[in-house]
C-alpha cells in the first residue's frame, strides 16, 4: 500500500526532468524566410494541435541551420540551398530529406533605379549593371541560402560593386531589406520575405523571372546514428506532416494580402 504513492511521486519527478520534457518538443532550425514571412505561424500551430508536440524554432541562415544539425543541437532542419543540403546528407549528418516547397529570388532596390535594371529577366546582366553604376548593394553575408546564390551570381557576372558600395551585413533577410531601404541600395531577396517587408521598406521589385532564381526548400532529419539524443521520431512526424496533403494544402493556402508566397512541391 505504501508503494503506490511513492511510485506516483517518482513518476511525477521523472516527467518533469529536462530529458522527459524534450521528448515532447521538436527542435527545428530553419531559414529566416520561413519565419519572417509568417509561414511558420500558420503551419506549426496546426501540426502542434494535431500531434500534441511543441516545435521550438531557431531561425537563422541556411549555413547556420545546417551547422546546428551537425552539432546535434536540433532534430530537424528546413532550409533552401540544395548543394549544401546534399552535402549535409552525403556526409551522414542528415537523413530522410524531402522536397517541401519553392518560391523564387528577386532583385529589389530603390524606385528611382539608378542602375537601370528594372524589367530585366537576366539576373547576371542586372548584377553587372549594378556594379557598373556605382550603386550600393547590401549582401546577407551570412552563408544563408540567399547568400550562397548571390555569391554565385557575382561570380558569373565577373564583377562586384567596389569598396563601400558592397556591404556585407551578416544579418537576416528582414534586417537586410531594412538596410537597403535606408541606404537606397539593391539587394537579392526571397519573394516571401520581401512580401512581408514591402510596405515598411518601399523597395521595388526590379528583376524577376530568371530560371536561375528558382528557390526550392527541403526538410531533413538529423541522423540519429550521429547524435543519439535527437528526437528522430518527432523529426519524422514533422517531415511526414509537412509533406502530407494537409501540410502541402496549408502551404498553398498561405496568401498574405492575396499573394501566394510558397508553392508546395512534395511528391
Amino acid at each position: 500500500m505504501q508503494r503506490r504513492p511513492f511510485t506516483t511521486l517518482l513518476l511525477s519527478v521523472v516527467l518533469t526532468t529536462p530529458l522527459a520534457q524534450a521528448q515532447g518538443t521538436i527542435r527545428l532550425s530553419t531559414t529566416t524566410s520561413t519565419e519572417n514571412s509568417g509561414l511558420l505561424k500558420v503551419l506549426l500551430p496546426a501540426f502542434e494541435a494535431k500531434t500534441g508536440t511543441k516545435v521550438h524554432v531557431i531561425s537563422v541562415g541556411t549555413g547556420k541551420a545546417l551547422e546546428l544539425g551537425k552539432n546535434g543541437d536540433v532534430d530537424v532542419t528546413l532550409v533552401h540551398a540544395r548543394t549544401l543540403e546534399d552535402k549535409f546528407v552525403a556526409e551522414g549528418w542528415g537523413v530522410d530529406r524531402r522536397d517541401v516547397m519553392y518560391n523564387d529570388f528577386i532583385v529589389v532596390g530603390p524606385t528611382n533605379d539608378p542602375a537601370r535594371v528594372k524589367g530585366g529577366k537576366d539576373v547576371i546582366v542586372a548584377f553587372q549593371k549594378i556594379a557598373a553604376s556605382s550603386s550600393k548593394f547590401i549582401s546577407r553575408g551570412d552563408n544563408s541560402g540567399t547568400d550562397v546564390m548571390e555569391r554565385g551570381y557575382w561570380q558569373q557576372a565577373g564583377t562586384k560593386p567596389a569598396g563601400s558600395n558592397y556591404v556585407s551585413a551578416g544579418l537576416g533577410m528582414g534586417e537586410v531589406l531594412n538596410m537597403a531601404a535606408e541606404m537606397r541600395a539593391y539587394t537579392l531577396t526571397d519573394r516571401a520575405t520581401y512580401g512581408a517587408y514591402r510596405a515598411r521598406t518601399g523597395l521595388a521589385v526590379l528583376v524577376e523571372g530568371d530560371k536561375r532564381m528558382f528557390n526550392p526548400y527541403g526538410i531533413i532529419a538529423v541522423n540519429p546514428a550521429r547524435h543519439k539524443g535527437v528526437n528522430y521520431k518527432g523529426a519524422k512526424q514533422l517531415i511526414d506532416w509537412i509533406t502530407s496533403l494537409e501540410g502541402q494544402a496549408r502551404i498553398a493556402a498561405f496568401k498574405p494580402e492575396g499573394e501566394q508566397l510558397f508553392f508546395p512541391s512534395a511528391r
